[in-house]
């Protein structure tokens, strides 16, 4: 892909995004803006980035709406879509039985999984060596739920508003470990954290990603659409290799 091709994606993520139509209608779409890569406040531009940005750009331009763009902690996300205060959330969100309950979701966009944080020099190398430690991890986010489901001790589990917060966390010696999303565990692990931490261990619960929508939304089939010919026509490929390099054949 060209660099103004890239340029041009990224002016499309303003917080009031055009879809292309000026009687489109615009929907309230709301994000968390700490699960980088997959979004994360530019501190030069004020403006919400990453993965997930690009993708529900390039989707209200298919889909035909506009949209306004509103941050949130994400474990109130999916209670802001059952109230109806907002249409649409995308923000690494796993699809699982108990949450298609109460929203709905498009298609899955990401295969992800969990995975364990350590500083380096740490003795943990699996899942059953965080018995009885002091794990942080999300506030209302499937890693929690794991954790209080298979470990026998989980009284050293904190759950923390932020990806932010636990990292710190785990770098301030507060918690021995980290368990979240694999993407924004690697990528911590990658950038900030590098030298001074690692992940050890398998992906734990295979796991993907969907957009949430308000249970019986008009517009599911138009994002599940938009988002397979953005498969299709390689659109989704130059984003993903934007955010996290080269694209797994199978994916």
């Amino acid at each position: 892909m060209t660099t103004q091709w890239l340029k041009t994606l990224g002016a499309s993520l303003a917080l009031t995004v055009a879809a292309g139509t000026a009687s489109a209608e615009t929907l309230k779409v709301v994000t968390d803006p700490s699960f980088v890569p997959f979004e994360m406040m530019d501190q030069k531009s004020g403006e919400m980035i990453g993965f997930d940005m690009e993708i529900i750009a390039e989707v209200a331009k298919r889909a035909g709406f506009d949209y306004e763009l509103q941050t949130m902690d994400f474990n109130g996300i999916i209670p802001a879509l059952q109230t109806g205060n907002v249409d649409i959330a995308i923000a690494g969100i796993t699809i699982t039985e108990e949450r298609e309950k109460i929203v709905d979701f498009s298609d899955p966009y990401y295969d992800s999984g969990l995975r364990i944080l350590v500083r380096k020099g740490s003795d943990v190398d699996e899942f059953s060596d965080l018995e009885g430690m002091k794990i942080g991890t999300k506030i209302g986010s499937t890693s929690y739920d794991y954790l209080m489901a298979n470990l026998e001790n989980d009284d050293g589990v904190t759950p923390y508003p932020g990806s932010s917060d636990m990292y710190m966390a785990l770098m301030s010696r507060a918690v021995d470990a980290v368990f979240y999303d694999a993407p924004n565990v690697g990528y911590f692990a990658r950038t900030k954290g590098q030298g001074k931490v690692m992940t050890v261990g398998p992906l734990y619960e295979g796991q993907q990603y969907g957009i949430a929508l308000v249970d019986g939304s008009e517009w599911v089939d138009d994002v599940n659409q938009a988002l397979a010919a953005m498969k299709e026509d390689g659109t989704y490929k130059a984003i993903y290799e934007k955010w996290f390099g080269p694209m797994p054949d199978d994916m």
